[in-house]
């Protein structure tokens, strides 16, 4: 399999904790987002989005959207399981990710944030908007899991909720979020830190970090 990304790309984040958690092995190809490598016209063939991940399977088969691929990849992979078989389960954890990945990190992103500068917007009124975004989206997170049993969001393991709180919560403390009140956030967030998967995954640890 090949993994288009970028280090600090949460959806990146994700896909890579997913393939870290199913044992599979990729190979890593970046794309500069900041240098705008993802709108190079042979990124645009694979992708026509122009974003990142992407992910080739072996066949060459082509996917794009995060949620989408770590989805195939659970039900191609399906051990361990990153979404419960209860169907309710299922659901709500299928929303926690959604809050997060539809509806708190498309509109603080990169391509959000220099469409405000385009506008005229100063820097500081750039990063408090892309604050506003990550403190709206986790304090409803925190609501939804506040009585839910730990230490993971939905329980003893992870799930794809926690595939994407973990780079959430990065992104609000760059953009300077306090994120101590988010206490069951926190919670997960250090669960989910100690394992291998997501350690191995952060953007830090890969090798187009800058």
């Amino acid at each position: 399999m090949k993994l288009h990304g970028y280090f600090r790309s949460s959806a990146s984040y994700r896909v890579r904790i997913a393939l870290n958690i199913k044992g599979i092995k990729a190979e890593h190809l970046p794309h500069h987002l900041r240098k705008g490598e993802q709108r190079a016209p042979a990124y645009l063939a694979l992708n026509p989005q122009g974003f990142v991940p992407t992910l080739e399977d072996d066949t060459g088969a082509v996917l794009i959207q995060s949620l989408a691929v770590i989805e195939w990849l659970d039900e191609t992979h399906p051990e361990p399981p990153l979404l419960p078989r209860d169907p309710l389960r299922r659901a709500q954890v299928r929303a926690f990710a959604q809050v997060l990945a539809c509806d708190t990190h498309p509109v603080q992103n990169l391509k959000v944030l220099a469409r405000l500068r385009e506008l005229g917007l100063p820097e500081d009124k750039v990063t408090a908007w892309a604050g506003w975004a990550n403190r709206e989206g986790l304090s409803a997170c925190e609501a939804l899991v506040k009585h839910e049993p730990g230490p993971f969001c939905f329980g003893a393991a992870p799930t794809l909720a926690d595939l994407c709180l973990v780079p959430q919560l990065g992104n609000a403390r760059r953009f300077g979020v306090d994120v101590g009140a988010f206490p069951r956030l926190l919670q997960a967030e250090a669960a989910a830190k100690a394992l291998p998967a997501f350690a191995d995954a952060a953007p830090e640890r890969q090798p187009d970090a800058e």
